[in-house]
């Protein structure tokens, strides 16, 4: 899903992370929390993320787990 929709992934920086959740702060000026289902990724404040809606993907430190919208 996620090649078939390139220009779907939302750029953004992580505000907040505990190890099951994320709020990031999108690029596009919107704010978006989830909750991180996939294997655990160690994510960091600060550090630059990418978020696919439609294939519900996060993408941080070079690893792709799933991640929803809470």
């Amino acid at each position: 899903m996620a090649a078939s929709n390139p220009s779907a992934w939302w750029d953004g920086l992580v505000l907040e992370a505990d190890g099951s959740t994320a709020t990031v702060a999108l690029l596009n000026g919107s704010t978006v929390q989830l909750r991180v289902v996939g294997p655990a990724v160690d994510i960091a404040v600060g550090e630059p993320v990418a978020y696919h809606p439609v294939a519900e993907l996060l993408s941080a430190s070079a690893i792709i787990t799933t991640a929803r919208a809470a």
